[in-house]
């Protein structure tokens, strides 16, 4: 009940990868003999099964470490030599992309952070009054980590290239999932991650359109790989893995969505009749159909998963586990922090099963009860 944090492996992922940690063991960029020719050929295809989700061709693609060193890139790479630039982004992103923001403030360049509404949606009114001669660079999540709501993204996209700033979208929460055309939508730098979409952990990769990469400088320096915007050997065996996964992500999705919209209003339902007081969290309509946020009034959210630990539930982005404060996510729709201390994020995917929501259903309604007690 987790799967915003992370995703299984397929199996037929892991078959794909499994040869080239052997048998096909070669450096990919060692062209000189057949060993590094195999790599590269394979990677090739894979890149290009990655490309092929949101239209683009494999040349565009630069792989990294994860999505967050792919924002890392998008973000610091596009700033101006020697220029102090401005930034726009918003309150509820993830903290890969504040947490970089923050240190750029540091550095003296100038941010903005966006509000947003009630449902958690951002305003392209909002982002338009904050463009300044000096913004380089609007970067939003596709899909919010957290309360799984689509941001307008279209919208924004053809906002910022009318004003000839580069957009970035943060899509490891909605690569695959919800309709990401690049050239569509104007996006210029896209971050996407392996593991949230059935794929190994330890691969990314940013999607560098045409007029971002005249811009962009690497972060990682070395060998000049990958066009020079990222250095270091690439890691076939995961490649490969994010290939297969990338590829099996748009040949199921429209069966995926379908199957999973019926899971997500058989748990919604039948928590809502067996459990009072219970409330949805981000907009009912523009929100990805893996994903419930929740608020069970009187509940505390650390409590009520002390009590079901067989469930893997989380109160937000795994990446600020461990966090005492609450949400800025929910804070930022408005919620109280005790309000946003009664809040869990329950995710589906790939694996879940109907028999698995009845049980969480009846696991989560038998805590409830008794916390209330």
């Amino acid at each position: 009940m987790d799967y915003q944090s992370t995703t299984p492996v397929d199996p037929r992922v892991v078959g794909a990868m499994l040869p080239y940690f052997t048998e096909q063991f070669g450096n990919p960029h060692s062209v000189e003999h057949s060993f590094g020719i195999q790599a590269q050929q394979a990677i090739e295809v894979a890149l290009a099964g990655i490309a092929d989700v949101i239209g683009v061709s494999a040349g565009d693609i630069v792989i990294t470490s994860g999505a967050t060193e792919a924002n890392n890139l998008a973000l610091r790479g596009s700033l101006p030599t020697g220029k102090k630039a401005h930034l726009i982004s918003a309150l509820t992103e993830h903290q890969s992309v504040l947490g970089t923001l923050a240190a750029l403030k540091e550095d003296g360049h100038a941010i903005t952070l966006v509000t947003v509404d009630g449902d958690g949606l951002i305003d392209p009114e909002a982002v338009e009054a904050a463009i300044r001669p000096t913004t380089r660079i609007v970067s939003v999540m596709a899909v919010n980590s957290e309360i799984g709501v689509i941001q307008p993204y279209a919208d924004l996209g053809q906002l910022c290239r009318s004003r000839d700033v580069l957009f970035h979208v943060d899509a490891a929460q909605g690569f695959g999932r919800v309709p990401l055309d690049v050239k569509r939508n104007c996006i210029d730098l896209m971050s996407i991650s392996a593991h949230k979409i059935y794929g190994p952990k330890g691969v990314g990769a940013l999607y560098v359109g045409p007029a971002a990469r005249s811009r962009m400088r690497a972060q990682i320096t070395g060998g000049g790989q990958q066009g020079g915007l990222r250095a270091g050997t690439m890691p076939t065996p995961l490649i490969i893995g994010f290939g297969e996964a990338a590829r099996l992500m748009k040949e199921e999705e429209t069966t995926e969505v379908a199957r999973l919209a019926e899971l997500r209003t058989r748990l919604w339902t039948q928590l809502v009749e067996q459990i009072g007081g219970v409330h949805l969290n981000g907009s009912a309509d523009q929100r990805w159909v893996g994903n419930l946020n929740l608020r069970f009034e009187d509940v505390d959210a650390d409590s009520l998963m002390l009590m079901v630990p067989s469930l893997a539930l989380s109160t937000g982005s795994a990446c600020t586990a461990g966090t005492p404060e609450p949400s800025k996510v929910l804070r930022a729709l408005g919620l109280s922090p005790e309000q946003a201390s009664q809040s869990v994020r329950i995710g589906l995917g790939r694996m879940t099963t109907t028999d698995q929501i009845d049980r969480a259903v009846a696991l989560i309604t038998d805590a409830v009860g008794r916390l209330r007690g």
